[in-house]
């Protein structure tokens, strides 16, 4: 028993040195560790809180949409988009605001709108979907050159239809018929067969001459 005893208190002396040797670094490692647990948790509940906060703005948004009321709409637009950049929900509203500034005449604040989804959102479909609107809106405002700039980027094959029939459609505008037939003939290869847009698509392809 009592050479148990001796080794018990060899390995127990041994323990005391090393802890004195070594001590301040488990400290530190387990600090770090404690700091990584308590970061990765409060990243967490910031962005939880994030989206929360992100998502009461963008109903906002979406109650002014429902209600034609621009005026209610811009201040929770304008937050989001300031606050919660990083959230899903801003490039949504900055999508819904854009379209209600455009159709209420602010045609420059609904360029910037779309420009800012384009520049800072994570989705591509949502970077898309703003391409397609803001090469729209240069159409509209006869900005071909601009228009056709906006929509020269490899996108998604759901889009290539639809950037196709605009890129035809700004072409035509221009008096370039060859080309938007061109640009028509590609989306209709892309369009599904089964989509009413499609039809409509035919029928500029055909008002250019059609298949010859």
């Amino acid at each position: 028993m009592a050479v148990y005893d001796l080794e018990e208190q060899e390995k127990l002396d041994d323990l005391k040195a090393w802890w004195q040797q070594n001590s301040k670094y488990v400290s530190a490692a387990v600090v770090v560790v404690a700091l990584v647990v308590i970061g990765v948790q409060g990243w967490r509940w910031y962005q939880r809180t994030q989206a929360e906060q992100a998502s009461v703005l963008y109903q906002a948004v979406s109650q002014a949409v429902r209600a034609n009321d621009l005026s209610k709409a811009k201040e929770p637009a304008t937050q989001i988009v300031d606050r919660f950049a990083r959230t899903a929900y801003a490039p949504r509203a900055a999508l819904l605001y854009a379209k209600m500034l455009y159709d209420g005449g602010d045609k420059p604040g609904a360029r910037a709108q779309l420009q800012w989804i384009i520049d800072h959102a994570s989705e591509d479909e949502l970077k898309a979907i703003a391409r397609f609107r803001l090469a729209q809106a240069m159409l509209d405002e006869k900005q071909y050159d601009d228009a056709l700039k906006t929509l020269d980027i490899k996108t998604d094959d759901a889009f290539i239809g639809l950037f196709a029939d605009l890129r035809g459609d700004i072409l035509a505008a221009m008096g370039k018929n060859v080309e938007a037939k061109a640009a028509y003939e590609i989306a209709l290869a892309k369009i599904d067969p089964k989509s009413p847009y499609r039809a409509f698509v035919q029928v500029k392809f055909d008002a250019l001459g059609g298949a010859q």
